[in-house]
């Protein structure tokens, strides 16, 4: 009875990664096209990447920042129009109309290997990152940053594997033990 509850036990613990795995999509491992961190207008496309090498060196990332304080920021101008034209970025706290005050700003008009990066050192909140393209006609991207916030809907979705997976253990569990008792009397 105690090796088939730690083979139902194992075998959700199998199940359990697996769907974990699965759910999981790296920043860098989607198309082009298909990356939240990509803005486009009229054929015009913009990347921006962010790191915090001092607490994961290899992790890279997009809007959502884990941690307030020194973050790096690269952004790649996809379009070669783009890298014949001055970028202006600019950071503003706060985010849709509620924009305060700017934190940091650059202007940018040599970057023909089509990469601007800097860095910036911001405290817990929302932020937006403003791209200004200064061309005929000028282009404008924006990026929502969220500084060391809960996004409580992705925890959500990390979450829904494994609460199925313990559910289908109790359910399993459940019914293997009731098969037991019923086959004892």
């Amino acid at each position: 009875m105690i090796k088939q509850i730690i083979k139902i036990w194992g075998s959700a613990a199998i199940l359990s990664a697996t769907l974990y795995s699965g759910l999981l999509a790296a920043h860098g491992k989607v198309a082009l096209e298909a990356d939240v961190c990509v803005r486009n207008i009229s054929g015009s496309m913009v990347h921006l990447s962010t790191y915090q090498p001092q607490h994961d060196p290899e992790a890279e990332y997009c809007t959502e920042i884990p941690r307030e304080g020194e973050t790096l920021w690269v952004l790649d101008l996809v379009d070669q129009a783009l890298r014949d034209m001055p970028i202006g970025i600019k950071i503003v706290r706060g985010s849709g109309q509620a924009l305060s005050d700017t934190v940091a700003s650059l202007y940018s008009t040599n970057h023909s290997d089509g990469i601007i990066k800097g860095e910036f050192n911001l405290d817990e909140g929302q932020y937006t990152l403003f791209v200004t393209g200064e061309g005929v006609p000028p282009l404008h991207y924006e990026y929502p940053l969220r500084i060391q916030m809960t996004n409580y809907k992705e925890a959500f979705f990390s979450a829904v594997p494994y609460i199925i997976t313990f559910l289908l253990i109790g359910l399993l569990t459940d019914k293997f033990l009731k098969r037991r008792q019923m086959q004892q009397q």
